[in-house]
């Protein structure tokens, strides 16, 4: 059993492929709580790193996994370039379940979050080629059950930027917020969300408190509406894997 968690695709299209190659169905983290997984003997989890860390959601929802100290369980981080403390998370926490990561590793993408900082994503795509033979190894790995912490360890700055007071304040950057004036309340943002936290009212798109900066409501708005810092986002620049569209990230 692969289980990902996914903004713009990219972990989603890398799940997809290591599970074609080692047989595993792919589910999204969300829908495997509550599940009883201990049956599983392999554990995949593919998620991105965000602000130097594993995800909020990500984090919030590894703990309330039921699977098995004996299962091969590996973790595979989508990053534009480093993992910092998204291994190292994960794994503490797994750890503190009685789980251990037998194998993690990388593979670079393209950055979605590029887009807060007045870059384009897409301008990012000579990452697929490059690090091709790089998945395919990392696949090789997994497929035939190897034992490798790689990027595992501990990152002092990715811990201090996620200190809540401190990840309050920089954060912000990529807190999405609806510009109701483009917004025509077709509900794509609130369906692509992976936190459920975007609801429709008075059709208009209104964000709850739950956002883990996944940015797929900013990237998969048709409109545009969706806008970070406040400055209007550029059908251009708006940015989702090639393998994947807005039906696959309905789950």
């Amino acid at each position: 059993m692969i289980l990902y968690f996914s903004g713009t695709g990219n972990s989603l299209a890398i799940a997809r492929q290591i599970a074609d190659r080692v047989g595993n169905q792919v589910i999204p983290l969300r829908k495997a709580i509550g599940l009883d997984l201990t049956h599983e003997k392999r554990i995949g989890l593919v998620f991105p790193t965000y602000w130097l860390d594993a995800p909020i959601a990500v984090r919030e929802l590894v703990p309330q996994l039921n699977i098995s100290p004996e299962a091969y369980t590996f973790v595979v981080i989508t990053c534009g370039a480093q993992t910092n403390n998204a291994v190292w998370s994960v794994r503490r926490i797994l750890r503190e379940k009685g789980v251990s990561v037998s194998y993690c590793n990388k593979i670079r993408v393209p950055d979605c979050s590029a887009l807060a900082f007045g870059r384009n994503p897409n301008n990012q795509a000579w990452k697929f080629e490059r690090y091709a033979p790089r998945l395919e190894k990392i696949i090789s790995d997994i497929a035939a059950e190897k034992h490798g912490l790689h990027y595992a360890g501990f990152d002092p700055l990715g811990w201090l930027l996620n200190r809540p007071s401190i990840a309050a304040k920089t954060q912000k950057t990529t807190r999405p917020a609806c510009n109701t004036e483009k917004c025509i309340g077709c509900g794509i943002c609130a369906k692509v969300c992976p936190q459920q936290n975007i609801t429709i009212t008075d059709g208009k798109a209104i964000l709850g408190d739950k956002c883990t900066s996944c940015l797929a409501c900013v990237h998969f708005c048709p409109h545009q509406s969706m806008e970070l810092n406040g400055k209007p986002t550029l059908a251009e620049r708006q940015y989702h894997h090639p393998m994947v569209e807005v039906k696959d990230m309905i789950g």
